[in-house]
């Protein structure tokens, strides 16, 4: 089995995000957070985090980037319990047994986003149209020989049905993006 940890190859996430993950939480694409926010109306640090953000898990702060690691049954669990009670005590879900639903739907989207070769990176990106939240991915291959030190060591794989070409994955971390 395989999941998606927050991932840190510099510190840009403290300066792009409000609250930034902490590296190696689990992560989860978090587009829920926005369910009721208008994506195209969001500003700086907000529309930073709705644009290219996973959402750590434990610290409830994005990640520009997620890797794919393994895990077991018991991480599995583990996430969707602390999901399930991160939705009831942050997100006013009504109760632990519908927000474990949700957090079920939620890491079952994550886990399949883990197609990839373990140690991949994700990236995502969202946009917002007459009220519905499109997310786009994009993988990050390891160049063959190259460890996580340097964020230029990367070759960007596009594995999109429908790939989002304006996505600059060197502008994530400069505030937000203008078009």
């Amino acid at each position: 089995m395989k999941l998606l940890r927050t991932i840190a190859l510099d510190p840009s996430d403290t300066f792009v995000f409000e609250v930034a993950a902490e590296p190696g939480e689990w992560a989860v694409s978090g587009a829920f957070r926005f369910w009721d926010c208008d994506g195209s109306k969001l500003e700086g640090k907000a529309r930073a985090a709705f644009r290219g953000g996973f959402l750590g898990v434990q610290s409830w702060g994005w990640s520009t980037l997620a890797q794919i690691v393994p895990a077991t049954e018991d991480d599995y669990r583990s996430l969707v319990d602390l999901l399930a009670r991160q939705l009831v005590e942050r997100f006013g879900a009504p109760d632990m047994s519908a927000a474990k639903t949700a957090a079920e739907e939620e890491v079952a989207f994550a886990q399949s986003l883990c197609s990839h070769p373990i140690s991949s990176l994700v990236a995502v990106h969202r946009t917002s149209s007459d009220g519905e939240v499109r997310e786009s991915f994009r993988r990050l291959q390891l160049r063959e020989g190259q460890g996580h030190s340097k964020a230029f060591s990367f070759m960007e794989l596009d594995d999109d049905v429908q790939p989002d070409h304006e996505l600059k994955l060197a502008e994530l971390g400069r505030g937000p993006i203008l078009r």
